[in-house]
């Protein structure tokens, strides 16, 4: 039980080799680009979708931080493409592993933060050390402000792992004892099936919600160091 339970988030391989970029590749299939004057209803929902999130996500921003509008959109659609395709049966989720996410959280940090550092030093310094702070917590206060800092990048990447391999976790659970229970009491398995229902719907939001947290704050982190 305990092998099958994590079955799925082992990376996926064929004759020996990793297939993982090929799976984090496939989302780019899911956005066509449209060669005619007059695009067809999936293509016309893709792109009012797309500009409505961009309008809300780069209303806050500066001139700077708006030249990340392509970098963020993408960021968005890939996460929430690879969180969807991964709830499908026996299907691999990238987002699952933490290397993958730091992979994503922690380039994106850097940038913002070096970003900060050159475009307004002063700022970006004095987030170290608030103002009427007094002289004996300073180089306390310093160290604090400095982990909190290098940590953002972690809570990134272990926010969207946990909340994607908890549900994938409950969905595997769920189904197992619905399996179990259909020999014993139908009713409750019955009442365990819907369960899983439910569940399923919700995780359908947890991915598309996940992937915008995940790509708002890294936005929130760019709007402070620019």
């Amino acid at each position: 039980m305990n092998e099958n339970l994590f079955a799925s988030f082992i990376t996926p391989t064929l004759m020996g080799l990793p297939i993982v970029l090929l799976i984090i590749a496939f989302p780019t299939i899911l956005y066509p680009s449209s060669k005619r004057l007059i695009s067809n209803r999936l293509v016309s929902f893709q792109r009012w979708l797309i500009s409505l999130i961009l309008k809300q996500m780069m209303a806050i921003h500066t001139s700077k931080g708006r030249t990340w509008s392509l970098m963020l959109m993408s960021l968005i659609l890939f996460i929430g493409s690879t969180n969807l395709l991964g709830l499908l049966p026996h299907s691999f989720t990238p987002t699952t592993q933490l290397s993958m996410n730091l992979g994503m959280a922690i380039p994106l940090w850097a940038g913002a933060v070096i970003m900060g550092f050159r475009h307004k030093t002063k700022a970006s310094l004095a987030h170290f050390l608030p103002q009427g702070t007094p002289i004996p917590s300073i180089p306390m206060l310093i160290i604090i402000e400095t982990i909190s800092l290098f940590i953002q990048p972690t809570a990134l990447c272990v926010r969207l792992t946990a909340n994607i391999t908890a549900g994938h976790l409950l969905i595997h659970l769920i189904g197992g004892a619905t399996l179990v229970l259909m020999s014993i009491s139908v009713p409750t398995a019955i009442i365990t099936f819907i369960i899983l229902l439910l569940l399923t719907m919700l995780e359908f939001a947890v991915a598309l919600i996940q992937a915008y947290v995940f790509t708002l704050l890294v936005s929130l982190h760019l709007h402070d160091n620019t």
